[in-house]
């Protein structure tokens, strides 16, 4: 990105709109994956281009192009210039400069370990270790250890004087066994499917950590093969943070995604059953239920100072003691509804035009222990990990499934049981939320995959939350 002036690239367009923006980026991602001691994968990949942006006569129209010489990017600006133009005539809502603000502004992410710190063969030699460490029996039949990391740099500027530079390090790490006795087989992952992912550097590759998850991992995929399947019955459930980043991410993020309550997304993602009238009115959950737009944690996956269409992003409650108070829209959603919203207009990357995604989402802890939380049960289901997920367009009805089951009985957790799911609707289960645990019980996480738009991009989310007890919640088990 040294060699290219953004900023006279902007100044050298000759198109007649009434805004123009620029936005850079530039990823480089290393997968790194180990199967059954083996390495299978070891790449790195570099993206860079520029997404141009025109409005014109009240309408955006997109070009994104990836080669840097002005002609490109002149030829990319007037094919935004024609889109937008010929769109406009059957504009349904004419936008003006107000949807992209100026801003001016920096951000980066924090980190201890620089991504070089740590050579190639170093990192192989621990994702190794990883994956031997999973073969804690001869009845785990398939081991794999992953790492990624992107070195994320970003550039906007535009027309109106908005200048923004963000970089972000953001690394993933994971290990999984399966194990097999005769025909039940299970799968244990380190907190759901790429759950730790992080802004962070090197330091989470941290080797003795890193093992000590991993055999954890291992232990538990090898008891779930004896352990009976979970009861079904209705119940009270233990939720963990790492299955709370499951719920919270379809139960709540994309039902308030305010493209999605206004229909935008219902040919491909689904609708919601949220209607523009209920914020301010729709007690969402229970009294204890405060969710907050939080793209401020350093650590957190989805943190970031500005978002793509220029906003500064700040922390926000979504729903404050169970009521629905803001949407999960950007600026130009929040034109649209009159409806207030965050800074989560975002693109995948400089091939995307933004649009409204989720970010750090989280639940804020309360005040309960874990030990009175677990006390409190006289009969129950504690689950970790997301195995399985499904819900419908309005995001009403939904079942999940988790890896790992212990029953609770008597204020104690006690035998493990295997294939626990769980199933309800998404109001009646937020009232349910009965207790919240505090700092103590408090974990980030977050993933690389949500999937939305046309065409698809696929966005990275952060959420955090406590451990968290609903009650009267249908549970049962799988097929053995």
């Amino acid at each position: 990105m040294k060699d290219f002036d953004i900023h006279r690239s902007l100044n050298e367009i000759d198109v007649n709109a009434e805004w123009v923006g620029l936005r850079e980026v530039r990823e480089i991602t290393t997968h790194r994956i180990i199967r059954d001691d083996h390495p299978q994968s070891n790449v790195t990949s570099t993206t860079h281009g520029i997404m141009v942006e025109a409005l014109v006569d009240g309408q955006f129209g997109y070009c994104s192009v990836n080669r840097l010489d002005q002609e490109s990017i002149q030829e990319a600006a007037e094919k935004a210039y024609i889109q937008a133009k010929e769109s406009a005539k059957y504009s349904l809502f004419k936008f003006t400069t107000d949807s992209r603000p100026k801003s001016v502004g920096t951000h980066e992410s924090s980190y201890k370990l620089t991504a070089d710190s740590i050579s190639p063969g170093e990192l192989n030699n621990i994702l190794l270790k990883v994956c031997n460490a999973l073969k804690v029996s001869d009845k785990i039949v398939s081991r794999e250890s992953y790492g990624r990391i992107v070195d994320s740099t970003y550039r906007f500027v535009s027309s109106n004087g908005s200048d923004i530079h963000q970089k972000f390090m953001l690394v993933t790490t994971d290990c999984s066994a399966t194990a097999q006795e005769g025909n039940i087989i299970q799968r244990r992952t380190d907190a759901g499917l790429r759950g730790r992912s992080y802004q962070m550097g090197m330091e989470l590759f941290d080797e003795m950590e890193l093992i000590q998850r991993a055999k954890r991992v291992g232990k538990e995929v090898v008891e779930l093969l004896t352990a009976e399947e979970c009861p079904t019955e209705t119940t009270t459930i233990v939720l963990t943070p790492d299955q709370m980043m499951l719920q919270i991410h379809e139960s709540v993020g994309h039902a308030l995604e305010l493209d999605r309550i206004l229909g935008d997304e219902r040919n491909y993602a689904g609708w919601s059953f949220v209607r523009p009238g209920d914020f301010g009115s729709l007690q969402y959950g229970s009294s204890l239920m405060n969710i907050v737009f939080d793209p401020t944690i350093q650590t957190q996956f989805a943190s970031y100072g500005f978002d793509d269409g220029g906003m500064k992003a700040e922390k926000e409650y979504i729903i404050k003691n169970g009521l629905l108070v803001r949407a999960l829209g950007g600026r130009e959603s929040q034109i649209r509804t009159g409806i207030p919203g965050v800074a989560n207009l975002r693109a995948s990357s400089w091939n995307r035009a933004p649009i409204d995604r989720m970010a750090n989402l989280n639940l804020e802890p309360g005040d309960a222990t874990f030990n009175e939380i677990i006390g409190s049960v006289e009969r129950g289901v504690f689950m970790e990990s997301n195995r399985s997920w499904s819900i419908d367009d309005y995001r009403i009805k939904f079942q999940f499934g988790c890896e790992y089951g212990k029953l609770i009985e008597n204020g104690e957790i006690t035998k493990t049981v295997r294939n626990p799911n769980y199933r309800a609707k998404t109001i009646p289960f937020w009232h349910s939320l009965k207790m919240i645990g505090n700092k103590d019980t408090f974990g980030i996480y977050g993933t690389p995959y949500c999937g939305k738009g046309e065409p698809n991009q696929t966005i990275r989310v952060g959420h955090a939350s406590p451990v968290c007890l609903f009650e009267n919640i249908e549970v049962f088990g799988g097929v053995s």
